[in-house]
């Protein structure tokens, strides 16, 4: 015995192609929240005590095989040295720090609005642009060491070179998501003389 069933009373058969979808509510951005530090005052401020230790690091790397390349001699006074540090090295560091400013001027709140305001759509854009450049500094940095240092078979004292340029660089992009994670949306600069 089967029991037939009219289509007036199965439930409908909804299509999630079909339906319409909900309205956009930014609940949050991540998969995993950012801790919240306004409870540790010292550990922010340890945090951005870091961020500038690793920025300083990062360029006194760099300076440091740039002098190094500048004061290199020939083993052979007839030749020249193979490569030196030029002003292509300098490009993606420049491009990093250029980067490393832009997310640090940025506004949190401002990012944190809704969709339908302009500021909001401004502010991430230049999060946007900000990122992309510090990660256009770290790109170059490293196809700077593998085309200029590394392919050529240059000994290891000369591959030196472009390692200081991608640990800058690195350096650079640690500090920048160190000082957006540690500081908050509201900073207040507090100068005391």
């Amino acid at each position: 015995m089967s029991v037939e069933t009219s289509s007036s009373d199965r439930p409908p058969i909804s299509n999630p192609r079909l339906t319409r979808p909900s309205p956009y509510k930014p609940q949050r951005v991540c998969v995993f929240n950012v801790p919240d530090l306004s409870e540790f005052p010292k550990l922010r401020e340890w945090g951005i005590y870091l961020a500038g230790m690793l920025f300083a690091s990062g360029w006194w790397f760099f300076f440091d095989a740039a002098i190094i390349s500048k004061h290199t001699k020939p083993d052979n006074p007839l030749e020249d040295v193979p490569v030196r540090i030029g002003f292509v090295d300098y490009v993606p560091a420049i491009l990093s720090t250029l980067g490393m400013i832009i997310v640090s001027l940025i506004n949190k709140a401002q990012i944190s609005r809704e969709n339908d305001e302009p500021d909001a759509w401004r502010a991430r854009c230049w999060l946007f642009v900000g990122f992309a450049l510090l990660a256009g500094g770290l790109a170059g940095s490293v196809s700077l060491l593998i085309l200029k240092y590394v392919v050529p078979e240059y000994p290891s004292h000369f591959v030196a070179y472009g390692i200081a340029a991608v640990v800058q660089n690195v350096a650079i992009m640690l500090s920048t998501i160190l000082t957006w994670v540690i500081v908050p949306g509201t900073y207040e600069y507090n100068l005391t003389v």
